[in-house]
C-alpha cells in the first residue's frame, strides 16, 4: 500500500513532464532539446545527493563492471524512453501523449516472462501475474474513454504519431527499469542507479543534442527554464520516488504490477494542470466516467497489492515454522 501511495506521488511529478514538454512545443521548442536538456541538468543534482551519502565509488564499481549492459539498458529505461514521449508532444496535446503512456500498465504486466527468479539453486521465468493484468485493462479502459471524446479533434496523422512512439517508450521503460534492477541486485541504493543511468545515458543525449544543434540551433531561453523545472520535478524527485517503490517490491510481480499501474493517476494530474496552466477546457461527459475507472482500477489495484502482501508474508512466517520444525526434528534424541 505504501508502494503504491509513492508511485501516485511521484506521478503528479511525472505529470510535469506532459504539461511543459506540450507547452515547449507550442511555444516552438524542439523536442530535441526538451529531451537532452532534462538529462543534462540532472546530472548535477544526483552527483550531489549520491557524493554527500558518500558512496558514488560504488556506482563507479558497479558501471565498470558490466559497462555494456548499463549502456544497454541506460538506453532502454531512459533514452528510448524519453525521446519518443518528447517527440510525440510535438504532434500530440499533453492530454493524448499521457493517455498513451498508461499502456506502460499493462506492457510492464507483459513484460514478465523476460526475467527469472530463484527457487534455491534453479531459476524459474517468472509468470504473468493475470490478476494484476486484468486488473490493468480498468485503468486502460478508463484511459481510452478519456481520450474518445477529445480523440475526433486530432487529425490522423496527429493520433499516430503522437500514439506510436509512446507505446514503444511504455514498453521500454519498464524494461529498461526492471533489467537495472535484476543487474545491480540490491547493491546499489535508488539515488546510485538513477545517477548510474543518467551517466550512461549521457553518450546518447550527446549525439540528439549534437544533431539538434546542427537542425535548429541553440535552444531559447525559455525552454531551458522549463527543462530544467522537468529535471527537477520528472527527472529527479519522480524518477526517484518511482525507483524507490519499484525497488520495495522488485520481487513480486503482481505487487510490482500494482506500484507500476499508479501511474494511471498521471491522466488525472495532466487534466488538472492543463485546465489551469494551458487553459485548456474542463472534461464532460463520458471523460468523468473514464476517470472513475481510473480511480476504481487504482483501488482495486491497492487492495489486490495488500492481499499480495498478506499471503506473502503468511507464507514466509510458514516456511519458518517449517525449518525450525525439521531442525528440532534433528535434534530431538530417540
Amino acid at each position: 500500500m505504501k508502494e503504491i501511495l509513492i508511485g501516485i506521488i511521484a506521478s503528479m511529478f511525472f505529470a510535469v513532464t506532459f504539461i511543459l514538454n506540450r507547452s515547449m512545443e507550442l511555444a516552438g521548442g524542439s523536442w530535441i532539446w526538451s529531451s537532452s536538456l532534462r538529462f543534462f541538468f540532472m546530472v548535477p543534482f544526483l552527483l550531489i545527493i549520491v557524493i554527500a551519502r558518500r558512496n558514488l565509488k560504488q556506482v563507479i564499481d558497479e558501471m565498470l563492471m558490466n559497462p555494456l549492459q548499463w549502456l544497454c539498458w541506460s538506453f532502454f529505461g531512459f533514452v528510448l524512453f524519453y525521446a519518443p514521449i518528447t517527440f510525440a508532444a510535438s504532434y500530440g496535446p499533453g492530454w493524448l501523449v499521457a493517455g498513451t503512456w498508461q499502456f506502460t500498465i499493462v506492457a510492464g504486466t507483459l513484460l514478465a516472462p523476460l526475467f527469472f527468479e530463484k527457487k534455491g539453486s534453479s531459476k524459474r521465468r517468472q509468470r504473468i501475474p493475470f490478476g494484476a493484468l486484468c486488473i490493468s485493462f480498468i485503468i486502460v479502459i478508463g484511459v481510452v474513454l478519456i481520450q474518445w471524446q477529445k480523440g475526433s479533434q486530432v487529425s490522423l496523422s496527429e493520433l499516430l504519431l503522437g500514439v506510436l512512439p509512446v507505446v514503444a517508450a511504455a514498453f521500454a521503460y519498464p524494461l529498461g527499469n526492471r533489467k537495472m534492477m535484476e543487474l545491480c541486485g540490491g547493491r546499489l541504493d535508488t539515488f546510485q542507479r538513477v545517477l548510474g543511468m543518467t551517466i550512461a545515458s549521457l553518450p546518447f543525449w550527446f549525439i540528439i543534442s549534437a544533431y539538434g544543434l546542427i537542425r535548429v540551433g541553440l535552444p531559447s531561453g525559455s525552454q531551458v527554464a522549463q527543462s530544467f523545472i522537468v529535471a527537477i520535478c520528472s527527472g529527479v524527485i519522480a524518477t526517484t520516488l518511482f525507483f524507490i517503490a519499484t525497488d520495495r517490491v522488485r520481487n513480486h510481480q503482481g505487487r510490482l504490477a500494482s506500484v507500476e499501474a499508479a501511474q494511471s493517476t498521471q491522466v488525472l494530474f495532466v487534466l488538472i494542470g492543463e485546465v489551469i496552466l494551458l487553459s485548456s477546457p474542463l472534461p464532460s461527459g463520458i471523460t468523468w466516467i473514464g476517470i472513475a475507472l481510473i480511480v476504481i482500477g487504482m483501488a482495486v489495484h491497492s487492495f489486490y497489492s495488500a492481499r499480495l502482501g498478506i499471503k506473502q508474508k503468511k507464507m514466509v512466517v510458514l516456511h519458518r515454522q517449517n525449518q525450525k520444525s525439521m531442525i528440532n526434528d534433528k535434534v530431538r534424541p530417540y
